[in-house]
Parts: C-alpha cells; sequence; structure tokens
C-alpha cells in the first residue's frame, strides 16, 4: 500500500501561499550609514563662507556711489563755465580717479577750461584753471595753418613753440649762415581742419611787445611754426 507524501498546510504544491493567507512582515533592506567626512565638511564650510564674505564685498561696493560733476555740453578751451555746462551723477568711483565732488560744483563755476570738455565726461580739477590763458603782458595771435604746415604731433593747450621769420615766396636769405628770427610763443588753442581747405587756426600767446610782429608775419605768409621739445624728451 503506497503511502501519501502529506503537504504542510502552509505551502501549496507550487511553493505558492495558499489564497486568502496573508504573508508574514517583509523587512526592509538595510541601508549602511555612510560614513560622513570632517575633511569635506570643513571645506565646505569654508567655501560656503568665503562665497558669502565675497557676495558682501560686492554689494557694498555697488552701494557705495558718490556724487560727482559731469560736462553736460561742450566747453571750449578758455571758456568761463557756467552752471548750464555742468551736471551731477551718482557713479560707483574708483578712489584713483580725482573728480570734482558734486558738492564742489560752485568752486568751478566762473573757472576757465584748460582743455576742451566733452559732454558726458567727468570733471576734474585739473581741467579748470581760475587764469586767464592769455596772461599780463601777452597778447593773442590767431595764425593760420595750411595742410603741409600743420605738425603730426597734436598741438595742446599751453605747448611751447617758435615763431620763425622765412623768406616771402621768390625770396632768397640775404646771409644764409645768419638764423632766421623767431619768437617764442604757447598755444592756446587750436582748431580742427577746415572743411575743404584743411587749414588749421591756431591761437598764440606771446609778450605784447612781439604781438604785432608775428601779426605781419601771418600777413605776409612769412611764419613757420615750430613746435619745442618737451621737458625731458
Amino acid at each position: 500500500m503506497s503511502k501519501t507524501k502529506e503537504r504542510t498546510p502552509d505551502t501549496a504544491a507550487n511553493g505558492v501561499p495558499p489564497q486568502g493567507r496573508a504573508a508574514g512582515p517583509v523587512a526592509p533592506p538595510r541601508v549602511s550609514a555612510r560614513r560622513r567626512r570632517p575633511g569635506m565638511i570643513a571645506l565646505s564650510l569654508a567655501l560656503i563662507a568665503a562665497g558669502g564674505a565675497g557676495v558682501a564685498v560686492l554689494l557694498l561696493q555697488v552701494g557705495h556711489r558718490t556724487q560727482v560733476v559731469t560736462v553736460v555740453r561742450d566747453v571750449q578751451v578758455g571758456q568761463v563755465l557756467t552752471e548750464q555746462d555742468l551736471g551731477r551723477a551718482s557713479i560707483s568711483l574708483d578712489p584713483a580717479v580725482k573728480t570734482v565732488k558734486a558738492d564742489d560744483l560752485g568752486s568751478v563755476v566762473g573757472k576757465r577750461a584748460a582743455v576742451e570738455l566733452k559732454p558726458g565726461s567727468l570733471l576734474t580739477a585739473s581741467q579748470v584753471t581760475k587764469d586767464s590763458l592769455v596772461k599780463a603782458g601777452e597778447q593773442l595771435v590767431p595764425i593760420g595753418l595750411k595742410p603741409e604746415q600743420v605738425p603730426a604731433t597734436e598741438l595742446v593747450p599751453g605747448q611751447k613753440v617758435q615763431l620763425v621769420h622765412v623768406p616771402a615766396q621768390g625770396e632768397t636769405a640775404k646771409d644764409s649762415s645768419t638764423p632766421p628770427e623767431s619768437i617764442m610763443g604757447r598755444v592756446v588753442k587750436a582748431s580742427k581742419a577746415a572743411p575743404g581747405t584743411g587749414t588749421v587756426v591756431v591761437d598764440i600767446a606771446t609778450s605784447a611787445n612781439d604781438g604785432p610782429t608775428v601779426a605781419s608775419w601771418v600777413s605776409s605768409s612769412t611764419l613757420r611754426l615750430v613746435l619745442d621739445a618737451q621737458d625731458g624728451s
């Protein structure tokens, strides 16, 4: 008589628990805790602190603005400054830039422009002067220079020049061993080249005694302008 193998009541023939019976609780997978590295934590904290300090410095720089004087319209060399020529602006300013503070605007009104001023530029103390560009005992003589007589070096206010008397066209020097007569002068202003002709007009300050002589050389076209070398060159 064959014996029948008894089946356990908890397991079916295919190993699947019989329906209607709840499976036992399933334990969650064990996750091993990551080992913390103190060095990485310290580095992270240091980077965060450095980034915060950088942002703070940037905010302070952006927030620190200075009221300065600006130029709002063209001002020619020697022209007296008025309030209408100037304005105010609030900017982040490098301490190395020596501008005129907005509170000092009144101190520059009435002074003369030592250089040509352009709209949109910041005004500095070196660009204005309380002195007249033509000093006492001097005269201002305008000299027209043809394109071939204009130096390649830019003529700027205050530049020293020599006004040389040359023979008139068709004439020759009486004594070639004698240097030509010359008179010292100083550039006060130089215009832009005139359209079409290219002529440049230069205002030259000379002594009151030499002014008439220079004017006569100009009228006879016997004057040439020579630049003096700057100090130290």
